[in-house]
């Protein structure tokens, strides 16, 4: 079994910029194996950093060369050097990767907060777009708690295509998640700008292919990756998931003012857990309130895209690998999600790509 020791002496043929050893210049860092697949961060003088680039592609080179990997995956980070130098670094507009070329519309999936149900959203919405014959791939952008995995069903690890992973596939849908090269309970114990680079080599390192739409499941929140990928891809739009409670709805609103912030579209907000309905007596109940991410919606300009409801089945059929658009596509559920779906379907026909938007870094 390969060790970090293995690793780690596999490293130390690699040379800086200045001529070290890459382990004696004490640049490695977040180090992490998984199997047959190892993570790791190197730490760079953001004022060089395209001879850094070529170092990470040697240690990339390296440590595939080591008996017993399959995969690494090399991220770049830019915590040394001038504060000027750094923050001109974080900031993107650059191109969007060659591996999105054939991706018509790419469309980010967002809440302010945790635990509201956008990744469920997210994963029905991608369905819901390929029952409409279109080619959709979903990508599983939260590198701290990747769930589409478990959502989908999916098991295995994905191949290696000309040096590119080649995205797993299930319910008619092409799946990249951080979740397939790594073991379920191994945490992600990186910095920010490690997570802002895997995310960046998840978009740009995959065979995507012909895409109508590639929809993006987000972390929640308004950081790094946020801002990476607003940056580094030519987002059609985003939609925020929020429930009708008060202290979500706070977060939801930041999330609008961060996407308008960065030029991308806001497609529209979802309500979800918006209402229960008693499967016995068909009561029906606002356990989290109702109705406010609707206000909101109107009160921000945005538009309001439906209600989804707080129901067992919703959730009984994520949890085992088969959402509901898949597994009872004439069913309630999934007519609700198939109706976002036709919805997000129109606004984006009516909008096209936009360019990356260059934002100063805070």
């Amino acid at each position: 079994m390969t060790t970090e020791a293995d690793i780690l002496a596999a490293l130390r043929n690699v040379k800086t910029p200045s001529g070290a050893p890459l382990t004696v210049d004490g640049a490695v860092s977040g180090l992490t194996l998984s199997g047959s697949k190892v993570f790791v961060s190197i730490t760079g003088d953001p004022a060089h950093g395209a001879a850094w680039e070529s170092v990470r592609q040697a240690a990339v080179e390296a440590i595939e060369r080591t008996p017993g990997v399959e995969r690494a995956i090399v991220t770049l980070t830019a915590e040394r050097g001038p504060a000027p130098a750094a923050k001109s670094a974080a900031v993107g507009g650059a191109p969007a990767p060659a591996a999105l070329e054939h991706v018509r519309f790419i469309v980010a999936v967002g809440s302010g907060k945790g635990g509201v149900g956008k990744s469920t959203t997210a994963a029905n919405l991608a369905l819901g777009l390929a029952a409409q014959n279109w080619r959709v791939g979903l990508l599983d952008a939260d590198i701290y708690g990747p769930s589409a995995p478990r959502l989908l069903g999916i098991s295995g690890k994905p191949q290696v295509e000309g040096g590119k992973l080649v995205p797993m596939e299930a319910h008619g849908v092409k799946v990249m998640s951080i979740g397939f090269l790594i073991d379920e309970e191994t945490p992600m114990i990186w910095r920010g700008p490690m997570v802002a680079q895997a995310l960046t080599q998840l978009l740009g390192e995959v065979v995507w292919g012909e895409l109508d739409a590639l929809v993006v499941d987000m972390p929640p929140g308004t950081g790094d990756v946020q801002l990476t990928l607003s940056q580094k891809v030519p987002l059609s739009g985003a939609i925020i998931v929020s429930t009708p409670q008060d202290l979500a709805l706070v977060d939801a609103r930041r999330a609008i003012a961060m996407f308008r912030k960065v030029n991308a579209p806001v497609l529209g907000v979802i309500e979800n857990m918006s209402y229960f309905l008693c499967p016995h007596c068909g009561e029906r109940t606002d356990i989290f309130s109702h109705g406010g991410a609707r206000r909101d919606a109107e009160r921000l300009g945005a538009p309001f895209l439906g209600e989804i409801p707080l129901d067992a089945v919703i959730r009984e059929t994520a949890d085992e690998g088969r959402p509901v658009v898949s597994s009872a596509p004439q069913g309630p559920h999934a007519a609700i999600y198939l109706g976002l779906a036709a919805k997000v379907k129109a606004l984006l026909e009516r909008q096209g790509r936009n360019a990356p938007t260059p934002l100063s870094a805070p």
